[in-house]
């Protein structure tokens, strides 16, 4: 899990990254600290975090403008702030805030914090791909199909579209057993977003059409009905 922390007292930032990983002392967790919400933006674009503590009365850019900013980046970060006044809480709610700690933070409250999100990421599905140079974390329930460009892989996903250079047959035996199937050699569909099952293809959340090959048709309406019967439970 990544973590970042920001707050303009030092003190502060040592402190709860320290307590963080005495509680994480034994998993893969990372936990940076800044004392300024526009270094945190910038490497935030380049690798997001899934959790951010922040001080709401910072110099220069207080902690729900940077909350917004940062909600505009990621619509699943979970963003804590920190805080003695109860009249920032309804700003808040602007951006979908997971919890506000009152400094010093509780260690009780500090780690219902941390369990929540660590539960929430375990229970998260998530394809890790290389972008740009670097690892990009897709969620799997936002993936609509991918399709094979020659040599590389258009993910198309309810968030954006995603181009990388990989095989087709690498995500088939990824996502085997997450409800994917190859309706032709160039497309591999999540059957949780399939609408519509036509002769020769299907109609994809979005009214996006995937082709479907002849001979794949009977196995796909199959594979569908099979998926079906599974989440109905």
């Amino acid at each position: 899990m990544r973590i970042a922390v920001c707050d303009d007292e030092e003190r502060f930032l040592e402190d709860i990254k320290n307590r963080i990983y005495t509680i994480y002392n034994s998993l893969d967790v990372i936990v940076d600290c800044y004392d300024n919400g526009r270094n945190l933006l910038k490497n935030f674009e380049k690798q997001p975090y899934e959790l951010v503590f922040l001080d709401i009365e910072m110099p220069e850019m207080d902690g729900i403008t940077l909350a917004k900013k940062l909600r505009e980046l990621s619509r699943e970060l979970n963003i804590v702030f920190l805080t003695g006044h109860v009249e920032y809480a309804l700003q808040g709610y602007e951006v979908n805030a997971l919890r506000y700690l009152t400094k010093p933070v509780r260690a009780d409250k500090l780690l219902e914090v941390l369990r929540y999100v660590s539960d929430k990421l375990i229970k998260k599905r998530v394809i890790k791909v290389r972008l740009d140079g670097e690892d990009r974390f897709i969620d799997v329930n936002d993936i609509l199909y991918f399709e094979a460009q020659n040599q590389y892989i258009m993910i198309y996903t309810l968030v954006g579209d995603f181009l990388v250079r990989y095989n087709i047959s690498d995500f088939e035996n990824e996502l085997s057993k997450d409800g994917f199937f190859r309706t032709h050699r160039s497309y591999l569909v999540s059957l949780g977003k399939v609408k519509k099952i036509g002769k020769a293809e299907v109609v994809m959340e979005g009214e996006k059409a995937v082709p479907v090959s002849r001979g794949n048709i009977k196995n796909l309406k199959e594979a569908l009905y099979a998926y079906i019967e599974k989440s109905a439970f």
